[in-house]
């Protein structure tokens, strides 16, 4: 079944099996429920990045999005292929999807993602603004993200007031 196909999938050990099992499973002649195609498309999708194929996983990242759910979760792998690929504009408009759609349980994720790759691009003012919004979000991983936050401060030629709490904190 396309579940069994799923499992293997998601156990395989490498991206040949992982895409074998992936593939099986969509080409299964029963009608696959949304979230089993999505997660079927996603680990096809694992295996093509792995192998370093980010603009065919880009497409199984697009075609994931069309079975509508886990939304955040498939425009952060999008983003990251597309990132991989050199299309920054277009990865940075699935982060910022993502963080959009996001339960509010990984919101804070997208957005220190968003940040930290607005923050390599030397984007700096924009990474601070998504970093705020991921300290103000965060619970768990906050002192990550006051820490990334101060550094793009810093980056910004900005001054730090609480930079040793940040510090202490991680």
């Amino acid at each position: 079944s396309a579940e069994d196909h799923l499992r293997r999938a998601m156990g395989a050990r490498t991206p040949a099996t992982r895409a074998k099992h992936a593939k099986a499973g969509l080409a299964s002649r029963q009608r696959l429920e949304p979230t089993t195609q999505a997660m079927l498309l996603r680990q096809l999708y694992l295996a093509l990045y792995e192998r370093r194929r980010f603009d065919e996983a880009h497409e199984i990242a697009l075609q994931a999005l069309t079975c509508d759910v886990l939304a955040d979760v498939l425009h952060q792998d999008a983003a990251r292929a597309a990132l991989a690929s050199g299309d920054t504009e277009g990865a940075l408009a699935h982060l910022r999807t993502a963080a959009r759609r996001s339960p509010a349980s990984r919101r804070p994720f997208h957005l220190w993602t968003l940040g930290a790759t607005l923050f390599l691009m030397q984007r700096y003012p924009e990474a601070i603004s998504a970093l705020k919004r991921a300290t103000r979000w965060g619970t768990h991983d906050k002192p990550l993200y006051r820490g990334h936050l101060a550094l793009a401060k810093l980056a910004a030629g900005l001054v730090v007031t609480d930079l040793q709490f940040a510090v202490d904190a991680l």
